[in-house]
This record gives structure tokens, C-alpha cells and sequence, in this order.
């Protein structure tokens, strides 16, 4: 049992590093301020870019609530249909002419070249005609994502006060089924854990992440970044691009939203785990050695604490039985805050290392298809390797 108590001893140790050390990973305050809080004397033009490919299904929840925004200043809506089969652009004008409100325009890119994927080049077909306009900030977007009236308004206000060139917000992923509930919440709580938010908005900070559903940046940062050319093969495009403005010494700041939310369904598991598993080995830069030491991980600090309680209790060992609850009671605790953020019961908490486990899984899948060649997945292509170009 000395062996296993050791191995106890690491992981509430890992959890004492993780409250303490990680940037407070597990807080959810971190918020825009409220309307009106702060607001700009003049209200600079923006141009809203939203990619989208076969999104018909989806666009009737999300674009009118875009088409709708209560912006002082001037803002344009620019709508890149990505080649899409189901009517997409169609479903766009039509709902532009039922609600009016900001301009719409609907364009295609076309096929993307070798290099490229296919989003990064809706968004650089998009960037090229606002840039037309002359707008001060571009708003990225998904075409699945809804926000409330004053969105634009909070974002540019938020941007000018704290002089940010990216200001981004994680929107509320939707959690109505029993998977979305169990899995949906984690994503958020592991994507914090590894991009602590206080870290990305501190200057000096080499920390960078942004959520790609919601990203006002600054269209001066974008031209020094090279944005989005210099990421143009990005699978976690988000995440690059706030890398690359980062380092072109750009001032960036990512929270969670209020009033803006993913109306995108995930209503069973094989829909969470194809959204997991198309991007997980990217994340671990398609290196088997930083795989293996993700297992490790995540098995040290997830799966070890209630398997230790268990055989703790079988082996009637205090010390592993005292051990692992503690660091059991420590990642439930941590978890707590994201739960309330999404409105869940608190009960779900102690269930984290099930979650963790399927995120494990879904990691280890997404290597198993990048070796047998089926790489991520998008709306319908395929990338391989980081410069694969897509394919149909």
C-alpha cells in the first residue's frame, strides 16, 4: 500500500498546485462590465465576419440576434457562405429581409487552397472585404452563435476602456440533454484549467487563448499579426490567433459570457465526442510523447483520487481512504463555481473523473485518427496534418 499512498500523496499535491497556482483557473467571475459601466465618447465602425458552412439549421436562432444589435456606430454584417449544400446563404438573405436591422452581405470564397482551412479562409475572404470599409474593430463569429442586443455595444466598450486589441468571451455552450449536462460544463472548467483567463489579459504573460465563437478584435492588431494568414492551417484557430496577436505584442482578454450563447445541439455523445476528439491531438501538437503524458496525467489527477477511496476503503487503509478524498473534495470544490455558472446542480461535482475519463478517451481517439489519416474534421473536410491541404 506504500505505493499507493505515494501515488495519493501526488495527486491531492497536484490539486493543492491547481488551486493555488493555476491562475485561479476555477473562478468564474471574470466578466465585461455591465452596460454603461463605461462607454466610449465616439462609437467606431465595426464589421461583423461570420463563417458558415451548412448552417441553414442553426441560422434562424443565431443571425437575427447579429442583424438586431443596438450599436450607436456604424456596423455591417459580412456572411461567408463556405461552400455550403444546404442553402445557407439563402436562409441568410431571407432572414435579413424578414427582420432588417444591420446590413447583411452574403459572399463565398470559393474552394480554399492547399495550406488552408476552409474556415480560416471564409474568415480571410470575410476580413478582406470589411477591411474595404474601413472599420476600426472586426467581430469573428460563429455562425451558431446568438447574442444579446447590446453585445457589440459591451465589446467595443470593454476593448476601448482597458485599450485591449482582442477582447473575446467563451460563449454559453448549450447544456439541455443528459450528455451536454455531464460533458459540457468540463469542457469549459478544462479549457480554463489549461488557459487560465486572469493569465491571458496579464501583460508579460506568455498565456493565450481565445473562444473562436466571439472575438471583437482590433483590425490594426489583425494587420500586424497577419491575421489570419499566419494561422491559416490552424485546427484550434481560435487559440492561434490569439497566439499570433499576443505576439505581435497585442493586448488580449478572454472571459465567460452573460449574453452570448452556442444554440448549437449536442444532443448525444457521439456529437460531444466528435467535437472533442477533431481537435485533441491537435491541441498536444500531434506529439505521441506530450499523448502519453497527458494520459498519465489527467489518470494522476482525475482518476486516481476515487480509485483510491475505493481501494482504500477495500484495503482498510485511513491514510489512502483520507488522501483521496481530499483531493476528491478539492477538484469537486473547483468544479463548483462552473457548475453554478451553467446552472447546474452541485450533486454533478463528485462525477468529475467519470467526465475526465471520456475526455481521456476522446483524446486517445483523436490520435488513433490522425494515424490511420482521417485527421480533424469540419463540416465535412478533412485535415490530415497541419499542412494537409482539405479535402472533400
Amino acid at each position: 500500500m506504500d505505493v499507493v499512498v505515494w501515488i495519493t500523496a501526488a495527486s491531492l499535491g497536484a490539486w493543492l498546485w491547481l488551486l493555488f497556482c493555476q491562475g485561479f483557473f476555477w473562478r468564474t467571475d471574470l466578466r465585461l462590465p455591465p452596460r454603461g459601466a463605461v462607454e466610449p465618447g465616439d462609437w467606431p465602425d465595426v464589421c461583423v465576419v461570420v463563417p458558415a458552412r451548412d448552417e441553414a439549421a442553426v441560422l434562424p436562432d443565431s443571425l437575427p440576434s447579429l442583424l438586431a444589435q443596438d450599436y450607436p456606430g456604424r456596423a455591417e454584417i459580412f456572411l461567408v457562405d463556405d461552400g455550403s449544400t444546404d442553402g445557407t446563404g439563402e436562409v441568410a438573405r431571407a432572414l435579413a429581409r424578414q427582420h432588417g436591422g444591420l446590413a447583411l452581405t452574403v459572399s463565398s470564397p470559393g474552394e480554399p487552397p492547399a495550406g488552408w482551412t476552409g474556415k480560416l479562409w471564409a474568415v480571410r475572404h470575410g476580413i478582406g472585404l470589411a477591411r474595404a470599409r474601413g472599420p476600426e474593430f472586426l467581430l469573428l463569429t460563429d455562425a451558431d452563435i446568438a447574442h444579446a442586443p447590446d453585445s457589440l455595444r459591451e465589446l467595443v466598450a470593454a476593448a476601448r476602456a482597458g485599450g485591449f486589441d482582442l477582447v473575446s468571451q467563451m460563449a454559453r455552450l448549450r447544456v439541455a440533454s443528459l450528455w451536454e449536462r455531464l460533458v459540457v460544463p468540463a469542457f469549459v472548467y478544462f479549457f480554463g484549467q489549461l488557459y487560465p483567463f486572469r493569465r491571458i489579459a496579464a501583460k508579460g504573460s506568455r498565456t493565450a487563448a481565445a473562444a473562436g465563437g466571439c472575438v471583437l478584435l482590433r483590425t490594426e492588431a489583425a494587420e500586424r499579426a497577419r491575421i489570419p494568414d499566419a494561422i491559416r492551417h490552424a485546427v484550434i484557430d481560435d487559440v492561434s490567433l490569439a497566439r499570433a496577436v499576443k505576439r505581435s505584442g497585442g493586448h488580449i482578454w478572454l472571459g465567460l459570457a452573460e449574453h452570448v450563447d452556442s444554440v448549437r445541439p449536442y444532443p448525444h455523445l457521439a456529437d460531444l465526442w466528435r467535437m472533442v476528439s477533431r481537435s485533441a491531438y491537435a491541441q498536444l501538437r500531434h506529439n505521441p510523447l506530450v499523448l502519453l503524458a497527458t494520459v498519465l496525467g489527467l489518470a494522476l489527477v482525475y482518476l486516481v483520487p476515487p480509485l483510491a477511496v475505493g481501494v482504500g476503503l477495500a484495503a482498510s487503509s485511513a491514510s489512502t481512504v483520507l488522501l483521496g478524498a481530499l483531493a476528491w473534495a478539492v477538484m469537486a470544490a473547483t468544479y463548483g463555481p462552473m457548475l453554478r455558472y451553467y446552472r447546474q446542480p452541485l450533486w454533478q461535482a463528485p462525477l468529475l473523473p467519470f467526465t475526465a475519463f471520456l475526455y481521456l478517451l476522446m483524446t486517445v481517439d483523436s490520435a488513433v485518427q490522425h494515424y490511420r489519416g482521417r485527421g480533424a474534421a469540419w463540416k465535412g473536410r478533412t485535415y490530415a496534418r497541419p499542412d494537409a491541404a482539405p479535402e472533400q
